[in-house]
């Protein structure tokens, strides 16, 4: 068994796409993963599984939420590893407050984009870094604020993406690392 962070995109925002989190967690036991254990009200689920490929998961999960809930949410699944590695890289960790760090996590690693494009929508006292299936942000002023937004990143990077702050990140691998 391995450990497994599943996030969702876009539920339980504005009214849209709500799920409840018990009825996630069922729908997570259904595909016989276990220990499944939910985190706020945003789509981020820790549970363990055989040990398949992230991506292998993430189509079930994705394909069981359109059948059960029918719902065509975008899933990005990764390992506990993984998690802390992301976690661990922010290089703005060391030297920011954490209440302005934020991660767009992205469903494939980004090689090509332009780089001028996505900088250019940066305010001066904001950071941002692109480091393969991640996107690291320092927005000072909030992140309701930035234009570097989940949907702007998606469109310039072409990706699926979504994005938590440092403290649902934490706290989701704080859960992972508890899961034996």
């Amino acid at each position: 068994m391995k450990t497994y962070i599943s996030i969702l995109r876009g539920i339980n925002v504005s009214g849209k796409n709500t799920v409840k989190m018990d009825e996630l967690r069922k729908l997570f036991e259904g595909l016989n993963f276990q220990k499944v254990t939910t985190y706020v009200q945003s789509g981020n689920i820790v549970f363990s599984a055989s040990q398949i490929e992230a991506e292998e998961i993430e189509k079930l999960i994705h394909s069981q939420i359109i059948k059960e809930l029918g719902l065509d949410l975008p899933v990005i699944v990764f390992t506990k590893e993984t998690l802390k590695q992301i976690i661990d890289k922010n290089p703005f960790a060391k030297d920011k407050e954490k209440a302005f760090l934020h991660f767009t996590f992205l469903a494939k690693s980004i090689v090509d984009f332009n780089k001028d494009v996505v900088e250019s929508k940066k305010a001066n006292d904001e950071e941002i870094c692109i480091v393969e299936n991640v996107v690291y942000l320092y927005c000072p002023n909030g992140y309701g604020k930035t234009k570097l937004s989940n949907t702007f990143l998606e469109s310039k990077l072409k990706v699926t993406a979504t994005t938590r702050n440092w403290k649902t990140a934490t706290e989701l691998l704080k859960i992972a690392e508890q899961i034996i």
